[in-house]
């Protein structure tokens, strides 16, 4: 949701298209840093959330900033930007703060995840008294950008003495451009099995849930809107209908046309559409290796 007419304003408009949750940025994403959060603004966010009886809120980091760029100017100022995310996402009182892990940008995954780990390491010990939960968002693959793989997120969270302040937001249009395949039900078994045994499926605390324009395994970050890319309904079927998400926010980030937020409107009843009328058994599962797809709720 954009915050062009008020932080508050945001929460407000976020529920009269039918939001339970909603993320924002907390200023504008193609900026290092951004004006001072009035201490008035950042309450009246607060009460408007309470007011509206949003289940959880989220900032998104700029698109700027690079925690694991190898050189050392640039570095700095990305390491200051996210100190400054960090405390605007704090003083709102969201629950997460997500970003994208970065680029090494030639230097190589080894020592683009060392630098990224140790940028979150100086993070904590700038500010070892936060609360919001710091989530690491799966990247599509394009270029030298890291944690398109499960294996490098475990890597990075497996690195962190804190555990509790961090977690992962996956994105399924990056999931399906990175080549997870989930169209169906075994698909989606067999991903959800790989996620639990390299990273933890408690380790997600929620969804950008987004269609694909691309094809599997094109590392092209395009989202589409829900059921008309190449993902397709039943992926996102089986996503709201897994009990392990029931309590895990989804937020959308498909493209808008000139009607505002109609077209959110139109994807969260898409998705709500998804759900059953009364819940279901889950399946048994077939195999120690892959797990059946069963019910529950991303989207509340």
């Amino acid at each position: 949701m954009g915050i062009a007419d008020g932080l508050a304003e945001a929460a407000v408009e976020g529920r009269k298209i039918g939001c339970d949750s909603i993320q924002i940025f907390s200023k504008s994403p193609q900026m290092w840093a951004g004006p001072p959060i009035a201490p008035a603004a950042a309450e009246a966010f607060r009460a408007a959330v309470r007011k509206e009886g949003l289940l959880a809120t989220q900032v998104h980091h700029g698109y700027l900033a690079n925690l694991a760029n190898p050189k050392a100017f640039l570095l700095k100022r990305s390491r200051k930007a996210f100190l400054d995310e960090l405390d605007r996402a704090e003083l709102l009182g969201v629950d997460s703060l997500v970003f994208h892990p970065g680029a090494h940008l030639g230097g190589g995954v080894e020592s683009g995840l060392k630098v990224l780990i140790e940028s979150l390491r100086l993070a904590l010990e700038a500010r070892p008294e936060g609360r919001v939960r710091i989530l690491l968002e799966n990247a599509a693959g394009q270029g030298t950008t890291l944690c398109s793989r499960f294996e490098e997120l475990a890597t990075v969270l497996n690195a962190l003495d804190r555990p509790e302040r961090f977690g992962v937001n996956l994105d399924t249009c990056h999931m399906f451009a990175a080549g997870y395949d989930f169209h169906d039900a075994a698909a989606y078994g067999a991903l959800t099995d790989h996620i639990e045994t390299v990273l933890g499926t408690k380790r997600v605390f929620a969804f950008h849930l987004n269609d694909a324009q691309e094809d599997l395994g094109s590392r092209r970050d395009r989202h589409e809107n829900i059921g008309k890319g190449r993902i397709g309904l039943e992926a996102f079927r089986l996503i709201v209908n897994d009990p392990r998400w029931a309590k895990v926010p989804g937020y959308l980030e498909t493209p808008l046309d000139g009607r505002g937020y109609a077209q959110y409107a139109e994807d969260l009843r898409t998705l709500r559409s998804l759900l059953p009328s009364a819940p279901v058994a889950p399946p048994k599962r077939r195999t120690r290796a892959r797990r059946s797809a069963a019910r529950g709720s991303t989207v509340k």
